[in-house]
């Protein structure tokens, strides 16, 4: 490291410069050439430091950005539009209209709106809509009945048309069903079957009903659904809003307050701003547990790495140092140039980390911006602005401890010192070192490696952390990447049956938009009894079980609740459990932790369901893991359906067919037997996530880059292990060791590390990955199955164990590569 330094004849305080004084110091300007020089001259290190900061502040741009801008929407409109703290369901048949007007007085509650008489109905287009045809069947809506789109609570944002003010008009929720004003819908479950025509169309913060017609016209349909045998009863709506609704503790304590100020058993279900909350920012929430952890790790390792860098160019430019003190530099201009060597690049790969962090949140938060109109999803400037000054703020404190030991050297003493051999290094440790390695009965080359760490013990013990932080990211992302596989698989009700057997019965596939169109040329649906005569009797069949779809009403839970219920045995397809048991027979439901926490129940509490003028209770025996029809579907048997629609049957066969059979081949064979019947068979469809793929892809890109920065620090630190150690080298090269076991040296020296560190990075990974996981599932609402977090098979950690090695080792190849071909006439010149 000669004369070509930033103290040459040619450099930028080279002998054409005045020297000032000892005391009085030097200009700015020369001070600024000083921290350029040393830039350019030390490259690789300051390549690692710009990609060090770019990593941490890119992921940790993603997870604050993601964290504060997915709620931004939300949050604003609840704001604005003053959206309901809690919708609630009140039984009318328990408490009257002016005792429901009286509980806006409860305790805690602000404002109030309501009653509005509501129902469930499902509407058929009597015209053309703006993507169906006429004659097709909407999902069930929740119709409520109210004046005006204003209110104290909950003022409904009208997007198109106008609102409905007299008898006959109806406005529907945007995004619920694809109508546009004009649409005339029918109502074919009343007497006289009513039609309402769509005059606009409207959006409820907190999603309060699906549509709303005037109260007289409510009423009106209230009086003809109780003649007949409607799909659920009519009820009373109250939206509140409270003092205290910040979080679900608070929420419950004003529920209760609630169910106190009314007759017993008269409030039958509430929904609450945190969970239409989560329910529109799910997908995005959940990006934030790992993202987070990833910038945590990055942070940590640009800390650990910087200062490494910033150590290593203060040791190895000692002679410098004092040249520069001679120059007039004082103490403290010497600890801002290296300071500043650091803050630099680490100010430019912050500058590149938020644009990165941008472009990368961008799909994560495309849908929430769409869950609002007019409301941004973009990230606020402030997360632009802490998380780059943050991330500087720990480089300069990481560069500042090297900075000062610069600082503090004695001019006479940097100048006699020059660049300090590796010999003297490590003290006694590295002696006793020496002595155990010779012998190991290992060639003379992997001695000297395995002893050389002991050298520079400081050094060696931040690289092998920083390796060891490498391989807990590598653990962490594996086991990530195993729990979103897992999830993948299960996520979906049905997923291990690869065959649907249609029967035709209008009911469309899970997730799709039901509709059944009628007329007299339909094709009329196959007899569910008969199908399954002939799934028995195909050879190739192993086994199947069958499904029908419905929606009925569930004491605690606001709104339509779609119900899954079974025929046959199921349980070898039955969705992983969290907790408790799967059915096992009538009367039994198994839900998710969405319905759980939405009904304010728990495994092995009773809920009743009522549909067709008709309850039944059912209990609760396990909590599952599914995220179909947002994670609300209950799952019960068809025994249980039948008790309150009896002509219940068969809708969906799923076929699992025998081994070594693929699913298109078995469609293809039971065809024939099925087709003369009016039902289809067909493999079962890939239901893949768009979110899940991403992130996987985020999960590998923030992986990858977290490795490369390691094996640069590595890399970094073994260059400048080689250059302190090139007199060493010399001296060995002169009595006889080659150009292999040069590299055989390094490359254990490092690999030694590797080890260490990975074996101590595996368990931490896991860890980790075991705490990150479950907040990923709280962040959607949902529980994990214990098989999706418990991912990590003995071989995989094995494989794990040992990438340390790997990642130590292939930053330290170039460097090995460089001493090998080292010339031993110029090394042992070196001084």
């Amino acid at each position: 490291m000669g004369g070509s330094g930033p103290v040459s004849g040619s450099g930028p305080v080279g002998g054409s410069g005045h020297v000032g004084g000892r005391g009085r110091g030097r200009g700015s300007g020369t001070l600024g050439r000083v921290v350029r020089a040393g830039l350019g001259r030390r490259r690789v290190q300051t390549l690692v430091m710009v990609l060090t900061t770019f990593v941490a502040v890119t992921a940790s741009v993603v997870a604050a950005g993601v964290l504060t801008a997915s709620r931004a929407p939300f949050d604003h409109a609840m704001r604005e539009l003053r959206g309901a703290h809690l919708t609630v369901r009140f039984d009318p048949a328990r408490v009257t209209a002016a005792q429901l007007a009286g509980t806006g007085r409860a305790a805690g509650v602000t404002a109030a709106a309501g009653p509005f008489r509501t129902l469930s109905l499902s509407p058929r287009t009597a015209t053309d809509a703006a993507d169906l045809p006429a004659g097709v069947t909407l999902p069930a809506l929740t119709v409520a009945g109210r004046a005006d789109s204003r209110g104290p609570v909950d003022r409904l944002a009208l997007l198109d048309g106008d609102w409905a003010t007299r008898p006959g008009e109806i406005v529907i929720a945007d995004g619920i069903a694809p109508v546009r004003p004009g649409t005339r819908l029918e109502f074919p479950e009343l007497p006289g079957r009513p039609t309402l025509t769509v005059v606009g169309l409207a959006r409820s913060v907190t999603g309060t009903a699906d549509a709303w017609v005037t109260p007289a016209q409510a009423e009106t349909l209230a009086r003809r659904s109780a003649t007949t045998a409607p799909a659920a009863p009519a009820a009373y709506q109250m939206l509140y809003r409270f003092r205290d609704a910040a979080t679900t503790a608070q929420l419950d304590a004003d529920r209760a307050a609630l169910a106190a100020a009314v007759p017993p058993g008269a409030l039958s279900g509430t929904r609450s701003h945190l969970a239409v909350r989560q329910e529109q920012s799910a997908n995005a929430l959940a990006f934030v547990p790992f993202v987070a952890a990833f910038g945590v790790l990055a942070l940590v390792l640009s800390v650990l790495i910087i200062g490494i860098v910033v150590s290593g160019a203060v040791g190895a430019a000692t002679r410098r140092i004092g040249v520069l003190k001679a120059l007039g530099f004082t103490p403290a201009q010497v600890v801002r140039a290296y300071v500043a060597q650091a803050v630099l690049p680490a100010a430019a790969g912050a500058l590149l980390g938020v644009v990165c962090g941008h472009l990368l949140a961008w799909p994560v938060l495309a849908d929430v911006e769409d869950a609002y109109q007019g409301a941004s999803a973009s990230i606020p400037w402030w997360v632009e602005v802490a998380v780059p000054a943050g991330a500087l703020a720990l480089v300069a404190a990481a560069a500042l401890v090297p900075a000062l030991r610069a600082g503090r050297l004695r001019t006479t003493e940097a100048l006699a010192g020059g660049r300090a051999s590796g010999d003297g290094h490590g003290g006694p440790a590295r002696r006793v070192a020496a002595r155990l390695a010779a012998r190991l009965p290992v060639p003379r080359p992997v001695g000297l490696g395995l002893a050389h760490p002991f050298a520079r013990p400081a050094r060696s013990g931040v690289t092998a952390a920083a390796v060891g932080f490498a391989a807990v990211t590598v653990t962490f992302a594996v086991g990530l990447g195993l729990t979103l596989g897992a999830v993948q698989n299960h996520r979906m009700l049905n997923a291990t049956a690869p065959v649907e057997i249609d029967t035709g019965r209008g009911s469309a596939p899970p997730g799709a938009l039901a509709v059944h169109v009628g007329g007299p040329s339909d094709r009329p649906p196959a007899d569910p009894v008969r199908v399954a005569a002939a799934l028995r009797a195909d050879r190739h069949t192993d086994r199947f079980y069958a499904t029908t779809q419905a929606e009925v009403t569930a004491t605690g839970v606001t709104g339509r609740t779609p119900v899954l219920a079974y025929d046959g045995d199921a349980s070898w397809a039955a969705p992983q459990l969290v907790s408790g048991r799967w059915l096992g027979g009538d009367g039994e439901a198994v839900v998710t932790r969405r319905f759980l926490d939405a009904a304010g129940v728990r495994v092995g509490d009773e809920v009743t369901l009522a549909g067709h003028d008709r309850r039944t209770a059912v209990r609760i025996t396990g909590e599952a893991f599914f995220t179909e029809g947002d994670g609300m579907r209950l799952l019960t048997s068809l025994g249980t359906l039948r008790r309150l629609d009896p002509s219940a049957v068969p809708e969906r066969f799923h076929v699992k067919p025998s081994p070594g059979l693929s699913a298109s081949a078995y469609a293809a064979s039971v065809r024939t037997a099925l087709e003369p019947l009016g039902a289809t068979a067909r493999p079962a469809p890939d239901r893949a996530s768009s979110v899940i793929a991403a992130m996987d892809a985020l999960i590998g890109t923030l992986t990858a880059l977290l490795v490369a920065v390691a094996g640069l620090g590595v890399l970094n630190t073994v260059v400048l292990d080689t250059r302190d150690r090139v007199r060493d080298l010399g001296i060995m090269k002169a009595v006889g060791m080659t150009p292999r076991q040069t590299v055989a040296m390094v490359l254990t020296s490092t690999g030694a590390l590797g080890l260490l560190a990975g074996a101590a990075g595996v368990p931490l990974g896991v860890a980790l990955h075991h705490w990150i996981a479950p907040l990923m599932g709280d962040a959607v609402g949902m529980r994990l199955p214990e098989p999706d977090i418990a991912v990590y098979a003995p071989a995989v950690t094995a494989v794990l164990a040992l990438g340390g090695v790997v990642i130590a080792v292939a930053g330290a190849l170039a460097p090995a590569g460089w001493a090998a071909r080292t010339d031993t006439v110029r090394a042992l010149r070196t001084e």
